[in-house]
């Protein structure tokens, strides 16, 4: 008797989550993603439909084969790939499971996704992102791309995380995540590599800088009304 896998037919596609590399095109027209493990040989747009990397003819997910989409149906379980050291330039994805899938213990094997959210993690400074920048390798015809804050752009090819999700399209948001440490001690762009800005930076670098300065002036403010509430700086007396 050959078994069957029990059909599923939910009222709205599910939600997945897992990591990737944000890549952008040679000729700096379009954004995307790339995986981390097999899939990383085949870069993928926001909507993209999975294909068989060994070459059958057969549709994804093939439930005799390993192709398709892979995602987990927890975010802890994706974050926590990120802490590995080969992976921490990736970033976390929220994707909609669309098309034919595979439901397992931890996650879904699928044939088409949608890109919903990417949350780009911290500078490796230890400063909140603003920009993805050149990280220093790629695929052919696509350039790898990691998380900058203003002061650690330092001239590199790069890209405004807002540029980012237009050249990609389809609706994509990206966001930056808050640095789990440090945040709250000093303000944003004043990690142990903030260093001079270069003197000469293209609409990408100054776009980021301007988001970087905001951001720096969003924590003074934020400082102020803590002591405003508190009844003043440290040690006054009413």
């Amino acid at each position: 008797m050959r078994l069957r896998l029990p059909a599923e037919r939910p009222a709205e596609p599910p939600t997945g989550y897992k990591i990737g590399y944000p890549v952008l095109s040679q000729d700096g027209v379009r954004a995307g993603f790339t995986g981390v493990s097999l899939g990383g040989a085949l870069p993928y747009g926001v909507v993209a439909d999975a294909s068989c990397l060994y070459g059958r003819r057969h549709r994804p997910p093939a439930r005799l084969c390993d192709c398709g989409f892979h995602c987990v149906h927890d975010r802890a379980a994706a974050e926590a790939m990120l802490c590995t050291a080969e992976h921490r330039d990736a970033v976390l994805l929220e994707v909609t499971v669309l098309g034919a899938y595979i439901r397992f213990e931890h996650g879904f094997r699928y044939a088409r996704q949608r890109v919903r959210t990417a949350t780009v993690g911290p500078c490796g400074c230890g400063d909140r992102a603003v920009a993805l920048a050149d990280a220093g390798w790629g695929r052919p015809g696509r350039l790898a791309l990691a998380a900058a804050c203003g002061a650690c752009l330092r001239g590199r090819r790069s890209v405004a995380l807002a540029a980012f999700a237009r050249l990609a399209g389809d609706g994509l948001r990206v966001a930056a995540a808050v640095p789990a440490t440090g945040s709250a001690s000093r303000p944003p762009g004043t990690g142990a590599a903030a260093a001079a800005l270069p003197d000469e930076f293209g609409v990408p670098e100054l776009v980021a800088e301007a988001a970087l300065l905001q951001a720096r002036l969003d924590w003074f403010q934020s400082q102020l009304a803590r002591l405003g509430e508190g009844g003043g700086a440290p040690g006054s007396r009413g």
